[in-house]
């Protein structure tokens, strides 16, 4: 990710910053093309929620997995309410980033929501991350980290 996010500071649901180098170096990343006020959005973000939990949060081995959300909401306060309400512990990239507008040129998102798995160089692994998911559940990531080319000695 030090590609396309190098650089850059990242915001948790707490205000906290971070820098993207390191909390995304060695993982696979999911781009999280969301709104607060769009129904299919506030549908999926508790799935994505259980799946990064299930993955991060909560287990023996933490994956290397990050979620970076790249809010579509209208305001930088709806973008931090719909953080606080229903995201998981990832990351944003800051509402008055306006990167984040070259992020869904580069990454083709028409419609939201849309969760696209990329390569620490940006490079797209799938830009049906939510169908994965819906259908796969976590078995999907294992495929994500073989074609992230991560070396972890990691299984679901």
């Amino acid at each position: 990710m030090v590609d396309i996010l190098g650089g850059r500071h990242l915001v948790t649901c707490k205000g906290a910053t971070v820098e993207a180098e390191a909390a995304l170096q060695n993982k696979v990343v999911a781009l999280y093309f969301a709104a607060a006020r769009c129904a299919p959005s506030r549908d999926f973000t508790p799935l994505l929620c259980d799946f990064y939990t299930a993955l991060v949060a909560e287990a023996r081995r933490p994956a290397p997995f990050e979620v970076v959300f790249v809010s579509a909401d209208g305001s930088s306060q709806e973008m931090l309410d719909f953080m606080r309400e229903l995201h998981g512990a990832w990351l944003a990239l800051p509402f008055h980033d306006p990167y984040r507008h070259e992020l869904r040129k580069r990454y083709n998102v028409t419609a939201i929501p849309k969760l696209v798995i990329v390569k620490q160089n940006g490079e797209v692994i799938t830009n049906k991350g939510r169908k994965q998911i819906r259908e796969r559940g976590l078995a999907c990531f294992q495929d994500w980290v073989e074609a992230a080319d991560i070396f972890q000695n990691f299984s679901v």
